[in-house]
């Protein structure tokens, strides 16, 4: 026998909760992710329909040449450096050579305190020499550096410049080849239209022709009068009318045809009589 649980015995019931808030949100990110999927598929097949590979070349051939021209700016300013320290060294070399001369003068002249103090200047000048002379070899040798690297720079430009113009030129024959294959396979839109209004023309001549042939074949069976030929019956009226009018020929032409002996024998006979005086002969006549 199976008990029920009665009253407190009851399990709680399960209650099914959906965080609604958290679902929306997916699904706005969801629909943001396909609207921006979208609009770069979109974007991404007008920009290449747009781009003209020519012009992308000749903005990467105008880019490396800025960048050639500041390396050769850095170059010009390096050697610019170089030359600088070049002079400054001259110039303490000069006065490391006229304060030895002042210090051998005070020795000759027995001053040992300026012999002294002349030497002590030209070893702090020497000091800045050997400086100057390190920073100088350091910046010839970036000077070297920047030339080596402007003269590959110079040669990839060169070579960069050689293949875009032959890209240019293969990517122009190509495009005028294709608008020709189109003008003569009637792909593009100027042939196209010309195309169809051709055959527009032509079902129009086709569709005039069948009608004028149609009429002609309804006026010559009688369905349909033509309009010179109004008032004259239909086909057994016209042709009994052209019977009668071949009678009536028929009669006529018999009718001369008996009349024409009856004329002949009245000639003959005026003929042979004798023609009748006149009045103006028989007046003569009565005289005599």
């Amino acid at each position: 026998m199976v008990t029920l649980p009665v009253g407190d015995d009851l399990p709680e019931p399960v209650h099914l909760s959906f965080d609604w808030a958290s679902l929306g949100r997916l699904w706005a990110m969801s629909m943001m992710k396909r609207i921006s999927l979208i609009f770069r598929a979109k974007a991404n097949k007008a920009l290449d329909k747009a781009e003209d590979p020519r012009e992308t070349l000749d903005y990467s051939y105008q880019r490396q040449m800025e960048m050639l021209t500041k390396v050769r700016r850095g170059v010009a300013d390096v050697a610019t450096s170089r030359k600088r320290v070049e002079l400054q060294v001259n110039q303490l070399k000069t006065q490391s050579q006229k304060l030895t001369d002042q210090a051998q003068k005070a020795i000759s002249m027995g001053r040992e305190d300026l012999a002294r103090e002349a030497l002590t200047r030209k070893s702090g000048v020497t000091s800045q020499i050997t400086d100057l002379e390190a920073q100088h070899a350091q910046l010839q040798g970036e000077e070297e550096k920047l030339t080596l690297a402007s003269q590959r720079l110079q040669a990839k430009v060169d070579a960069f410049r050689t293949r875009k113009e032959t890209i240019k030129a293969t990517y122009t024959a190509a495009e005028a080849q294709t608008r020709i294959n189109e003008a003569f396979s009637g792909i593009s839109e100027e042939m196209g239209d010309v195309g169809m209004a051709v055959q527009r023309a032509e079902d129009k001549t086709a569709q005039m022709q069948a009608r004028a042939g149609a009429i002609d074949e309804l006026i010559a069976s009688g369905a349909l009068d033509d309009a010179s030929s109004i008032n004259q019956g239909d086909d057994i009226t016209r042709e009994l009318e052209s019977m009668s009018s071949q009678a009536d020929v028929e009669a006529e032409l018999a009718a001369l045809k008996g009349s024409a002996p009856a004329a002949i024998e009245t000639a003959e006979e005026g003929a042979a009589a004798p023609a009748a005086p006149t009045e103006l002969e028989a007046k003569p006549e009565q005289q005599s």
